[in-house]
């Protein structure tokens, strides 16, 4: 879709991801920063279980670590440079060109992931993109996004060009996720010790 400079922001994302591809994966740190919740995602899914990494961008370093712990990963991104840096990485892998605003996968996960990519969505995707994920859950499946620290809209930066990100308070996250069979069991704002990235999970009912 070609974009224009009036457009809003928010319309956005995708074009920048395809044209960032290669530096977003150059600069994005591999610290492994978020191992604590990776590890606390982890721990909430049988062993060997399904993972959707939604909006997995090149792969690092969140789908490797969850490759390398023995996860069945399904990697999903709507920008095709960077889902070819992905494959190269691991050719034999799963990844998926899809948009999570329209996800509709016959599979059902263990897991859900969108770590940096679900706070690209304005308050209204999000909405009506909470009941889709937990279609793709198996009863007890659990789901981990970065949101943001309070409602409201802001810009983030990705290679040289401002990104959409917004959130949702957290009072409306729950009830949003109750709505859809769904108990949040987490969220931690602009967390210290994870590059203050502010994190939700939550889990489908049985």
């Amino acid at each position: 879709m070609a974009e224009h400079p009036e457009d809003p922001l928010s319309t956005r994302t995708q074009g920048i991801y395809e044209r960032q591809a290669e530096t977003y994966d150059a600069r994005r740190s591999r610290a492994l920063f978020e191992a604590r919740w990776l590890r606390r995602f982890a721990g909430a899914m049988p062993e060997g279980g399904r993972v959707l990494d939604l909006g997995c961008g090149s792969g690092r370093p969140i789908a490797g670590w969850l490759i390398g712990e023995g996860f069945r990963l399904t990697g999903a991104d709507f920008s095709e440079p960077m889902l070819e840096l992905a494959r190269a990485r691991w050719p034999n892998g799963d990844w998926r060109l899809s948009d999570m605003r329209t996800l509709d996968l016959p599979d059902r996960f263990d897991g859900i992931i969108g770590w940096d990519s679900f706070f690209h969505l304005t308050p209204d995707e999000q909405r009506a993109c909470l009941p889709r994920l937990a279609r793709h859950l198996v009863p007890g499946g659990v789901l981990m996004v970065t949101v943001g620290p309070r409602e409201g809209e802001a810009a983030g930066v990705v290679g040289a060009e401002p990104v959409y990100h917004a959130s949702l308070s957290v009072a409306e996250y729950a009830t949003v996720l109750a709505a859809c069979g769904m108990r949040m069991t987490a969220y931690l704002a602009e967390d210290p010790d994870c590059d203050y990235h502010s994190v939700m999970m939550a889990l489908r009912g049985a």
